[in-house]
């Protein structure tokens, strides 16, 4: 990847995990890059910031070019002009991102440091193997799920986020507060269900409750239950 205007939003070796931090903390809604993937050398990820998640899509390079999509562009160069003119990207969840700024690989940052005052021993003996890295998974998705009710068995469509360990579902999607927010920590198990007479269903299980969700396409709710499996790797990892 050696074109200038590519290289000013491509991130090299940026990880999954940092770009996603990256876009949730300094992004905007529809900011983008380009990062190597893990898949290979001919592999690369378009990481895109939709509202409060971050969407990653394969490209790949052949013979003949670029890959992504159903599109093939021989540079690099024609890739980046796509973006500028075809900005509206769609998954096959249903999902709609508009690709409104590319997130550049230098940002200007203050050179201010703090002034180091005291640095003493709380605990002795400890080693450098005593220090545990802890940091919260990322892993971010959201959308509309149609709903169980807890008391009343009626079904509700509801907007569903999930980030860190909280996967929370909210009245609608323009709503700021959640009407409950699910700790994934308590949550001991996430399947398919076959009970409830509809498709495309499937669980949480829950100490208290097992809550009952419905995605729109076969492969929504194999995407959410991928997801929301591999929170319960991490957590009980310890990660």
């Amino acid at each position: 990847l050696y074109t200038t205007v590519v290289t000013r939003w491509y991130h090299y070796d940026l990880s999954r995990h940092a770009a996603e931090a990256l876009l949730l903390s300094n992004g905007t809604d529809g900011s983008y890059l380009l990062r190597n993937s893990n898949e290979g050398s001919d592999c690369f990820a378009l990481s895109v910031r939709a509202k409060d998640s971050v969407k990653h899509f394969q490209v790949t390079r052949n013979s003949n070019g670029y890959v992504f999509g159903f599109n093939e562009f021989p540079t690099l160069q024609d890739f980046v002009n796509h973006f500028a003119n075809q900005p509206l990207l769609g998954s096959d969840t249903g999902t709609l991102i508009v690709l409104k700024s590319p997130y550049p690989w230098r940002v200007e940052e203050p050179s201010i440091y703090e002034s180091v005052r005291v640095h003493t021993a709380i605990q002795t003996g400890r080693t450098e193997n005593d220090l545990v890295a802890n940091a919260p998974s990322l892993g971010t998705k959201e959308g509309f799920l149609v709903k169980q009710g807890a008391i009343v068995k009626n079904w509700k469509q509801r907007w569903f986020t999930l980030n860190r360990y909280e996967l929370k579902y909210f009245k609608d999607k323009m709503c700021e507060e959640p009407i409950r927010t699910l700790d994934l920590r308590s949550c001991s198990a996430v399947q398919f269900d076959y009970s409830q007479d509809k498709v495309n269903c499937f669980c949480l299980v829950f100490p208290d409750r097992t809550f009952y969700l419905c995605a729109k396409t076969g492969v929504e709710a194999d995407e959410w239950i991928k997801m929301l499996r591999w929170k319960l790797s991490q957590i009980r990892k310890g990660r």
